[in-house]
């Protein structure tokens, strides 16, 4: 898989440092794995949050495109709505109203698994990284914190109270792969690969561009690609895409429900088509095919 493409930000970073202090102050949060289990997979992505203007508007795009149910928790100022596929948690979305005068860019936030947040903290900044929103435990999920990436590119990391799901290949509907598109993908692949122990693998790419695979306990976790040098207000970030099974049906659905199709279906090095696109309040997002039979496990 290799995305090319990057997107405006603008705000974000400070819609997601905003928000984080707020939800920690009052949200009983869901576990990330019911019943609780041992497993533990450092560096995979193991959740996804969605910080949004709208909440319902959201919860009527993603439930009519995914087929996503929700469970809404309200305490205080802060509205928290997981979201379910067939039973399965599969995201969360929380709603930050912008204030007056203001553009903040709704951006979904990537939750990497760790053990230790407080010595994550310390091994991020480190290398250079800074630190959002400090490491703070939300009763029966765990501890996390936000961090932006030497490059600029804001993630999370999670420390789960009810250990990390098993690794398994995403149904439709699901997150099945996540991308840094970064300036420097050398140079982010060094900085996670210090945090995470990653194994990197330089894969084939475009003339001038870089493909760099990450993967843990054997199984691909994560990819970085160049940025293009070309077009106004791109700069590094996470972008992460949902399994599909037709791309161009799901790209004409998301124009249906009021979302934007950013650039068009196009064949993957993987043989299936991959397209970007935009929710209703600008929140983007991949689609992604994945070819049957192939799997995510990377061998020795």
């Amino acid at each position: 898989m290799r995305p090319w493409f990057g997107y405006p930000l603008l705000a974000a970073l400070l819609c997601v440092a905003d928000t984080a202090p707020l939800a920690a102050a009052s949200l009983q949060l869901p576990p990330i794995v019911e019943p609780a289990s041992r497993e533990h997979h450092i560096g995979k992505v193991i959740l996804l949050e969605l910080v949004t203007p709208d909440l319902a508007a959201a919860k009527r795009f993603y439930g009519g495109l995914l087929g996503w149910t929700f469970s809404d928790m309200q305490a205080g100022a802060a509205t928290y709505a997981e979201a379910s596929l067939d039973g399965r948690p599969v995201a969360g979305l929380i709603q930050r109203a912008t204030p007056a005068g203001e553009h903040r860019q709704p951006a979904w936030l990537s939750f990497f698994a760790v053990q230790d947040v407080d010595g994550a903290e310390k091994l991020a900044i480190q290398n250079g990284a800074r630190v959002l929103f400090e490491p703070h435990t939300f009763p029966d999920r765990g501890r996390e914190a936000v961090f932006a990436d030497p490059q600029g590119a804001v993630f999370a990391v999670l420390a789960s109270s009810s250990g990390d799901p098993p690794d398994f290949l995403a149904t439709p509907g699901e997150w099945i792969w996540s991308s840094l598109i970064t300036t420097d993908p050398d140079a982010d692949a060094a900085f996670y690969q210090t945090l995470f122990n990653y194994d990197v693998f330089d894969l084939p790419a475009s003339p001038g561009a870089q493909h760099l695979l990450f993967a843990s306990s054997n199984y691909a976790r994560a990819s970085a690609n160049s940025l293009p040098s070309s077009g106004p207000n791109r700069h590094p970030h996470w972008l992460n895409y949902v399994r599909v099974d037709d791309a161009v049906a799901m790209a004409a659905k998301v124009t249906a429900l009021g979302g934007r199709v950013l650039v068009e279906p196009r064949t993957d090095r993987h043989g299936g088509k991959i397209a970007l696109v935009a929710d209703p309040q600008d929140a983007v997002f991949g689609l992604l095919e994945w070819p049957e039979g192939e799997s995510k496990e990377v061998p020795r």
